[in-house]
């Protein structure tokens, strides 16, 4: 049964693989091994036709192992004559091969090895010059490819690791140091910025979907517009109602946090490579202008899409717009900040690259007060560099992705300006100045004179 399955198997490679051989091949160019991709599956067993061994190929015009290949190609080379010591008729199989080499022989004929394809020394030289110049080709186009892709230096590398060690030392992310803050309260009087601040939310909810998976580009402007729309609509400014004065329930939680968040800004700016070297008096002007824009940015790791809150631990640290309303701000800041947390949200920005634009926006050299510009110039262009290799490196298609990291930077400069003139009005009432901390008052004070 064994040899006739071999006999039959032979029959059907010789009469389907022989002719599409012969019309392909070219007496100048010779190959001595091929593999029918197209004519076998490739989950069925190959089986040397002369000794029922694993096949590796096509040797010579017909599917065999590597041994009898080289066999067939050493008996035609040395013009071998063998000679059966039987009948003439072995049957051949992987463990007696050895053992006839005349019926070894005639059966790489029978199943139509040829001669012909078997190549000279000249030619099996030619072919391995051949294959050894592509392999240097290959190797020199990725040697090629490998310069041109981009890379980060050895600094650029380190400053990256330093200011991300600088962010995990400097921002917890349990927020478990909330709970030491004088204590959230959102109860009493609906004031009218609190009412329009959940309907902001309420919009927001009513949205959620077009703003987690459509352009910011069309939505959110939409969304905003129809914010507005209801804001004018209702009447007169938030702060010239006198019951907003008097319901800032919230205003001595946030007081806190807030001074709680400079306080880890300042730790952050002071692990940023050269910010140390710079003189006390740029430190401070530094920190005092970009602090909250800081803030805003950081703040951005616990911003929620789906309900435009700030989600930090505990369901009382759970903070809505509403609840800002009610620590004095209005909706001429709200509106703009959480258009500014969607935004950059969507960015998707990598930890990375969140603290190269946190140390950007803090190391900017045209702030108020600041002395030595060219200085702390040359430490934000570092910087900016870095941040630009970072990302050529791991978004190669991102080519505005820079651009519109910076253009986050442009928009907190509108937002800290906003943010300062809330500030200097409810720094003008004494009841409420009082609620806020003695670091508030140092770090935005230069803001009410």
């Amino acid at each position: 049964i064994k040899t006739l399955f071999s006999v039959s198997y032979v029959v059907i490679v010789y009469t389907c693989c022989v002719p599409l051989l012969i019309s392909v091949m070219e007496p100048t160019v010779v190959s001595t091994s091929t593999l029918a991709n197209d004519e076998f599956d490739r989950n069925v067993p190959r089986i040397c036709g002369v000794c029922g061994d694993k096949a590796t190929g096509f040797h010579f015009n017909a599917m065999t192992c590597e041994g009898c290949k080289g066999f067939f190609r050493r008996s035609m080379k040395r013009k071998a004559s063998f000679t059966c010591p039987f009948n003439g008729s072995c049957t051949i199989t992987k463990d007696n091969r050895r053992h006839c080499q005349a019926c070894r022989l005639k059966r790489c004929v029978d199943i139509g090895m040829m001669k012909e394809f078997i190549l000279t020394d000249e030619e099996v030289q030619r072919k391995k010059d051949l294959i050894q110049r592509r392999k240097d080709e290959e190797a020199q186009r990725e040697a090629e490819r490998e310069a041109r892709r981009p890379k980060l230096t050895d600094e650029q590398s380190q400053t990256i690791a330093t200011l991300v060690e600088a962010h995990h030392k400097t921002y917890d992310d349990s927020y478990s140091d909330f709970c030491r803050f004088r204590p959230p309260v959102r109860d009493g009087p609906v004031t009218r910025s609190a009412s329009r601040a959940a309907s902001l939310h309420s919009l927001s909810d009513a949205s959620s979907d077009s703003f987690s998976h459509s352009p910011e580009s069309v939505d959110t402007k939409m969304n905003f517009n129809n914010l507005l729309l209801m804001y004018h609509e209702q009447g007169s400014s938030p702060d010239s109602s006198e019951e907003e004065g008097s319901s800032l329930s919230m205003l001595p939680h946030l007081a806190d946090l807030v001074s709680y968040s400079i306080q880890k800004v300042i730790g952050f700016a002071k692990m940023i490579p050269g910010f140390r070297e710079l003189t006390a008096e740029d430190q401070i002007a530094l920190l005092k202008s970009s602090a909250i824009e800081v803030i805003m940015l950081r703040s951005n790791q616990s911003f929620n899409l789906e309900d435009m809150s700030w989600s930090c631990g505990a369901p009382d640290f759970k903070y809505q717009i509403s609840d800002v309303t009610k620590a004095g701000h209005t909706l001429d800041l709200l509106e703009p900040l959480v258009k500014f947390q969607v935004g950059l949200k969507k960015l998707n920005l990598q930890e990375e690259e969140h603290v190269l634009l946190m140390a950007i926006c803090l190391l900017s050299p045209d702030r108020p007060g600041v002395q030595d510009h060219a200085r702390i110039e040359a430490l934000q262009d570092r910087l900016s560099e870095t941040l630009q290799a970072y990302i050529q490196l791991h978004h190669p298609g991102g080519r505005l992705r820079y651009a519109k990291m910076i253009q986050k930077l442009a928009d907190l400069r509108s937002l800290n300006e906003e943010h300062s003139k809330q500030y200097r009005l409810l720094s003008f009432q004494p009841e409420h100045s009082m609620q806020l901390t003695p670091l508030v008052l140092e770090v935005f004070g230069s803001e009410v004179s």
